[in-house]
């Protein structure tokens, strides 16, 4: 038996006669004559009564007529996923990132031309998330630590600027800015290593030749949050992730000459995939705007901005 005659049978059941079949088919009404009898030879059964206008089924034909009815739609519907659906419409896609801020605003414009999108977002540090991608357990990722790798892939669409994140009562939190020789001696609440914020503050805090009192290590960046605002020390936040929370306050470091850029990834041999690709192509076009969403970016930030997201790498 083959899915030819099982199809052939099913078209001149559908169809109630072989000439029609036949033309839905575009084959020879002789070759699709000769798949139904291979078949009813096969099975040792006759499947059709043919009249002098059309067939009609009989018993068993009924019976196998709703076995391949429920077959071919079943390849309907495959094909409608695979070439509708999924590559137009739809599609799950795993995305990791090191923070869910820059992230989501790529995935809800994503949406607006795939309504049916579906996604998981994982949330790490820069490192894990390049992992993920590695390990192929992430289709995509958001993440500030440079890809190098040849394995990968990506767009560097935006560039941060580092400032402090203080409770909103604290001596530095009305101010509208704050050089980095001003946090000598204070202490720190920061993520753990391999944390891509930390590695470049940490880089700034080299070039100044400036040392922190202390350093309070948490793993999350809720955490994080959580213990600034509850006073346990001073935090450091990328300008476009600090959010909103009435309990805290940003201040931007002004000279700290040390950025942040994020990079939008995948693998370099996925990325023609048509949902890998939109992701990519909807972080370059949309990344640009979002200081606008959660925090007016300086002048500096957008004339950074605006010069290297639409540059685009394969690490050779």
């Amino acid at each position: 038996m083959s899915i030819t005659q099982l199809k052939a049978f099913h078209i001149v059941a559908q169809s109630g006669g072989f000439s029609q079949a036949a033309r839905d088919m575009a084959i020879s009404q002789s070759t699709l004559s000769q798949h139904v009898r291979d078949l009813e030879a096969l099975c040792g059964q006759n499947l059709l009564d043919r009249k002098a206008r059309g067939v009609s089924l009989s018993a068993h034909g009924e019976r196998l007529f709703e076995i391949t009815s429920r077959l071919f739609q079943a390849e309907k519907e495959a094909n409608a996923f695979l070439r509708g659906e999924a590559g137009t419409t739809g599609g799950h896609l795993r995305v990791a990132a090191d923070g869910p801020i820059l992230a989501l605003p790529i995935l809800s414009r994503l949406k607006i031309d795939r309504p049916k999108l579906t996604f998981s977002l994982a949330v790490d540090n820069s490192a894990r998330v390049i992992d993920q991608i590695i390990d192929y357990r992430a289709d995509v990722a958001i993440t500030a630590q440079i890809p190098d790798d040849p394995r990968l892939h990506g767009v560097r669409f935006l560039s941060m600027r580092l400032g402090l994140c203080v409770p909103a009562s604290h001596p530095l939190a009305s101010r509208d800015g704050v050089t980095m020789k001003e946090l000598e001696g204070l202490s720190f609440v920061m993520r753990e290593r391999g944390s891509r914020t930390r590695e470049i503050f940490e880089k700034n805090l080299a070039d100044h030749s400036i040392s922190i009192h202390q350093i309070v290590e948490i793993s999350s960046r809720e955490g994080v949050r959580e213990a600034i605002a509850n006073g346990v020390g001073c935090g450091v936040v990328a300008d476009l992730e600090f959010g909103h929370d009435i309990r805290l306050s940003f201040v931007p470091i002004d000279d700290a000459r040390e950025i942040i850029d994020e990079y939008a990834i995948c693998l370099a041999e996925r990325r023609h995939l048509p949902l890998i690709r939109g992701f990519l192509d909807e972080a370059s076009r949309l990344l640009p705007e979002v200081g606008d969403t959660f925090r007016t970016p300086s002048p500096l930030q957008k004339a950074t901005t605006k010069t290297i997201f639409s540059e685009s790498f394969l690490t050779q």
